[in-house]
């Protein structure tokens, strides 16, 4: 018996097709069936002409849940003629891995080639990962490993160094209807032999719940079949019974998703606390991610809040740290001090206005030089070009501020941020107006 049976096994497509999920037997089975990701699988694109040229190394899937990871480390094995090995990081320990690559060295001497494919591969320690090590350098395994969480942070430097890694998007609602039509559809693998009858707007209601999650959406439509039987119309009521909460809440015709986190957004900069409230509420009660309103939350603090509290992006941040540790619906009360804070909270969109018009400039001055006063000059030839010349040093001048020009000379009086009268950026403008005239007294010509 192969050590790899010792280790949890997927649904395999040797399974009748009668007895998988439909989210599984809807997988897809060729790269044109792929719906999304064409950043990276569109023809031509990077990853797809390495797929098609059998040229690939190990590699890092990064992306939320339900945006295709498992199954693109499927298709590259079937594609590839490689022997698909998955395994968890919940369940697998060092020894388990040590056996698994063992098991694949000895095939690799007979000319096969394996895939082990590591679902949350963010959760193995630093020894777990380092046990792959030896077998990704002498090329025994092409390792996949798919991760939700950033793998800069996640994944040792070694192992991250010896893998490419690839970002996955969420699915938009208008490819998971999409999917969820084919599934309709589909006679051999989905539900076409029911001649189940669904609306656009209702398959929307499913996609919008999902939140780019195409499997969740996939489990909804199935329940969904379920309850509508042979030959039934799948409709509002049982759509709100697949999903066990209120449709309305995510309306198409009218308050869906983006809507929804629109009122709260402008409510918050309306300084309206408590619509800002009900409008958390009607997100969270109709199942939202908390951790999508925490980001959204966070970038409410920074576009309109700004230095007019700078708290206010530490409380964010302590929010959505709370909902990742203490889960929901405990959770929702972080959220909600979050947004009553960010509500009450003087106003200040300088930043935004600031960072945008430097995004402007750098795209039209992007091919400008640094000022050779402001670069480092660590060898006597940078010096001897004048690197480092006529820098002033800011601690060493009277009141720390040096009558130094700092942008590129086409930028030269470019003033980008202009903070306003509300809260800290009050006390923030009358340091700039400090600044200006220690820099006027230092160079009076320019007065």
């Amino acid at each position: 018996m192969s050590l790899f049976s010792k280790l949890p096994q997927p649904i395999e497509p040797d399974v009748p097709l009668a007895h998988q999920p439909l989210a599984e037997r809807m997988r897809p089975r060729t790269l044109d069936e792929v719906v999304g990701q064409e950043k990276l699988l569109g023809p031509g694109k990077p990853l797809r002409v390495q797929i098609e040229n059998d040229d690939l190394g190990s590699m890092l899937f990064w992306g939320p849940p339900g945006c295709g990871k498992t199954t693109l480390a499927r298709l590259i094995a079937r594609l590839t003629s490689s022997e698909f090995t998955p395994f968890s990081a919940v369940l697998t320990g060092i020894k388990e891995i040590k056996e698994v690559m063992a098991d694949a060295e000895r095939k690799a001497r007979s000319g096969a080639r394996t895939i082990v494919f590591v679902d949350e591969v963010h959760r193995f320690n630093k020894a777990q990962q380092d046990a792959f090590l030896p077998y990704v350098e002498k090329g025994s395994i092409r390792l996949i490993g798919a991760t939700t969480e950033n793998p800069s942070f996640e994944i040792i430097g070694a192992l991250l160094s010896r893998s490419r890694v690839y970002v996955l998007k969420p699915l938009t609602e208008d490819q998971i209807v999409m999917l969820l039509r084919r599934a309709l559809t589909d006679e051999e693998r989905g539900l076409g032999k029911l001649n189940l009858k669904a609306s656009d707007e209702v398959l929307s209601k499913i996609a919008a719940y999902s939140s780019g999650d195409a499997r969740s959406a996939y489990n909804v439509l199935e329940v969904a079949s379920s309850l509508a039987g042979n030959g039934g119309e799948i409709g509002n009521e049982i759509i709100q019974d697949a999903l066990q909460k209120r449709v309305l809440l995510y309306d198409k015709s009218g308050e869906e998703h983006y809507n929804l986190i629109s009122a709260l957004h402008k409510s918050v900069r309306n300084s309206d606390p408590d619509a800002s409230l009900y409008w958390l509420g009607r997100m969270l009660e109709a199942g939202e991610d908390p951790l999508y309103i925490a980001r959204r939350v966070v970038r409410m603090a920074v576009e309109d809040i700004g230095l007019a509290e700078p708290n206010a992006l530490a409380l964010c941040m302590a929010a959505r740290d709370a909902v990742d540790f203490i889960g929901m619906p405990e959770g929702n009360l972080a959220l909600a001090q979050a947004v009553v804070y960010l509500a009450v909270a003087p106003k200040s969109n300088a930043l935004y206005t600031a960072y945008s018009d430097v995004q402007a400039d750098v795209e039209r001055t992007a091919a400008e030089s640094v000022p050779l006063h402001l670069r480092n000059a660590p060898t006597g030839l940078m010096k001897g070009l004048g690197y480092g010349h006529s820098y002033q040093y800011a601690h060493d001048v009277e009141g720390k501020v040096a009558d130094m020009q700092c942008l590129p000379d086409n930028l030269r009086d470019r003033s980008y941020y202009q903070p306003t009268n509300e809260g800290v950026e009050k006390r923030i403008r009358e340091r700039l107006a400090e600044i200006k005239k220690r820099r006027e007294r230092s160079h009076p010509e320019k007065s």
